[in-house]
């Protein structure tokens, strides 16, 4: 038996055939505009989406923001495992009564929550940032709550108080905005 040889086979320069690759990328279902008005170059970049629309748009000042919200959460978490009576008396106007264990506790819970800055502070995604600005806002409204009911039970408002009181409502303010501005979706251009 013998076999006969096949003929070559013949190329066909579909890249320089434009017909053909305008079919071909019909097909595909690329090179026309999807339902949010995107083109895509690929099917791959297609099925993976454009990083592009990932990217947060960050308010202007948020990494400092939460740069600055870290260290302070930082600082008073330290101040209070360090030295809770002295933090106590310079709150309050005056000697606390009680165990300083509750203090120290207070800056355990802080020393973790510095942490969730630190992490949100070196972080790209829109939701970790988000969560990171939720829990300090959350943080500053307990904190103006507890602190103003404590205020009311022992019948006095010392100077450091009304300062700790007026910095939390500025405080929850500015992260509450930061989240609403980062929250909102991009008008599209």
């Amino acid at each position: 038996m013998t076999t006969k040889p096949h003929p070559p086979l013949m190329k066909k320069h579909s890249q320089t055939d434009l017909v053909s690759r305008l079919k071909t990328r019909k097909i595909l279902g690329v090179g026309g505009e999807d339902d949010d008005g995107e083109v895509h170059r690929s099917k791959i970049s297609q099925m993976l989406g454009n990083e592009i629309k990932f990217a947060v748009r960050e308010p202007v000042g948020l990494r400092l923001w939460i740069l600055f919200s870290a260290v302070v959460f930082t600082v008073m978490a330290l101040m209070a495992l360090a030295f809770p009576n002295q933090l106590y008396e310079v709150v309050f106007d005056q000697e606390q009564t009680a165990t300083s264990v509750s203090i120290r506790l207070y800056g355990g819970a802080i020393l973790s929550l510095s942490l969730i800055m630190w992490n949100g502070l070196y972080t790209a995604e829109k939701v970790i940032i988000q969560w990171t600005l939720l829990s300090e806002a959350c943080y500053f409204a307990i904190q103006f709550l507890v602190t103003s009911v404590t205020l009311v039970e022992l019948g006095s408002l010392p100077n450091g108080a009304v300062l700790l009181l007026l910095s939390r409502i500025f405080f929850l303010t500015v992260t509450l905005s930061y989240y609403y501005h980062l929250g909102r979706r991009p008008k599209k251009i």
